[in-house]
């Protein structure tokens, strides 16, 4: 039986957004829909970029590597994804103004933002210099606020969705890591102010917490003196892969939940800390001595 004819592409108008690839097999969650994935050349942002394009989406690819983020944007083009990408630091307003209008001038819309793009550390307080706390720090929130900022006309326009990628360490704390914890914590603290004081424009406003992940290669956070270290030892059987990940991110963005805790251990942190915070903290502290290279 000979091939079907392709069938030609259909002609978009200004703005339109192109039906994603996999529409036309059910899996067109976010067809016409256009996100923003900050950090997303690499890890845990490049998977949740690709699992939106997947589910019709088109996206806008962000990071500070040029040569990685276009290396990503090839292959998310191979595969036939609607994509653009903008190199931009997401501590920088302008930048951030900048990644915004790359956005609106590909697709003419933006309805989804992921604040991904984050910096963490392995170093303790009394050691850190104090310029790599503000460096951590800043990566987490301005690198939030900003690009929020940014985008909220836009957002609002759309009655869309912004999701804060925080972690399970902002729950209840972890040493080696005071400033990512300070941060992601903050950014949940955010989500829910801006959810009360921006009830009015049916955004919605979510948290992500994030467990262990399986990283790349070649990931690394910053150590008391701002140089770049592997990350600290995580047993593989408490990881989960970038694609779950991205998966469950999928599924609260769909859902619009205002907070997802992801992995057992996660949760288990939110019980102890709200109802028996004192054996919480004795768990860290008996860990810090017997599993220290778990935080070092």
């Amino acid at each position: 039986m000979p091939d079907a004819q392709p069938r030609p592409a259909p002609v978009l108008s200004p703005g339109q957004v192109r039906p994603g690839p996999f529409a036309e097999a059910g899996r067109d969650a976010f067809a016409g829909k256009v996100a923003l994935v900050t950090g997303s050349e690499s890890g845990i942002g490049r998977e949740t970029a690709r699992a939106l394009c997947r589910q019709g989406a088109a996206v806008v690819l962000n990071g500070r590597n040029a040569q990685r983020l276009a290396q990503t944007r090839q292959e998310f083009e191979a595969a036939g994804f609607a994509v653009t990408s903008c190199v931009a630091d997401v501590t920088d307003y302008a930048a951030c103004e900048e990644l915004i209008a790359a956005a609106l001038e590909a697709f003419g819309q933006l309805d989804i933002l992921v604040t991904n793009a984050s910096i963490s550390q392995r170093a303790y307080f009394a050691d850190m210099r104090p310029e790599v706390f503000r460096q951590v720090l800043d990566s987490n929130v301005y690198g939030t606020v900003y690009p929020l900022k940014a985008a909220l006309p836009h957002l609002t326009r759309a009655r869309g969705s912004v999701t804060f990628i925080s972690s399970i360490s902002a729950l209840n704390g972890m040493p080696s890591g005071s400033a990512y914890c300070a941060g992601k914590a903050a950014v949940a603290n955010l989500a829910h102010t801006l959810r009360l004081e921006l009830a009015h424009t049916g955004i919605h406003f979510g948290v992500v917490h994030i467990g262990f992940t399986q990283n790349d290669p070649d990931k690394r956070v910053l150590d008391a003196a701002g140089q770049p270290v592997p990350i600290a030892h995580r047993p593989p059987r408490w990881q989960k892969s970038q694609a779950e990940v991205a998966a469950i991110i999928l599924d609260h963005i769909r859902r619009r939940r205002q907070r997802t805790v992801i992995s057992t251990l996660g949760r288990l942190i939110v019980l102890i800390h709200t109802y028996l915070p004192r054996l919480g903290d004795w768990i860290v502290l008996t860990t810090t001595r017997r599993l220290r290279h778990f935080y070092e």
